[in-house]
């Protein structure tokens, strides 16, 4: 219904953004909220997709057509829904779960929350060699260590923003702070933050 929606950021929280077009403000859920911090009060450009259902009506949004797409595959899988799937690509980029759905890497793909053994076995059986016009130029070798390390930013961020986000997306309390003493050493963003959280989780 909607291919994307510009405008500006008016407001950024745990599970979604805010992005004001004409008067009219669309709260948008996305993967993380937070990684539109640099363009807070500023123009944007957001992929969105609308979903319908008899209990829930609502409207994702990505930074890139590749993450929509990629989202909305995930859907299609049986025992994912908007949130599971929004969690799985709060990860990172795209590419990580192509490659682990690609590679039969059930042992990745269970560490998101939500995802057990079935369910990943089910992602596999239904996107394995589907998702060509999500990451054309596959090779096993896609990933660098340094390409998944990102750089990250040196600006101290609200740590507890970090955390909303990371149980919206449905990690536990007792998962968080298991890794909070290391990420609270480091200065960093709260959209690095919650990368760099999700970095540890996954491991």
């Amino acid at each position: 219904m909607y291919e994307f929606i510009k405008g500006r950021v008016d407001y950024i929280g745990p599970e979604f953004v805010v992005i004001e077009n004409n008067g009219i403000g669309y709260q948008i859920s996305t993967p993380n909220p937070f990684s539109f911090s640099k363009e807070l009060g500023q123009e944007a450009k957001v992929f969105t997709y609308y979903h319908v259902r008899q209990d829930l009506i609502a409207l994702y949004g990505f930074h890139t057509r590749e993450e929509k797409t990629l989202f909305i595959k995930l859907l299609d899988v049986t025992g994912i829904g908007p949130k599971g799937a929004l969690a799985i690509l709060a990860s990172g980029e795209p590419e990580q779960v192509v490659q682990a759905i690609e590679n039969e890497d059930e042992a990745f793909l269970v560490k998101f929350p939500g995802v057990g053994k079935k369910t990943a076995r089910q992602m596999i059986l239904d996107l394995k060699g589907k998702l060509q016009n999500i990451v054309p130029d596959y090779f096993p070798d896609l990933f660098s260590q340094d390409k998944l390390q990102s750089q990250l930013l040196n600006h101290i961020p609200e740590f507890e923003e970090a955390v909303l986000a990371l149980k919206a997306l449905g990690y536990s309390e007792k998962e968080i702070n298991k890794i909070s003493p290391e990420l609270k050493k480091e200065k960093l963003s709260t959209d690095q933050y919650i990368k760099k959280a999700l970095q540890r989780l996954l491991k």
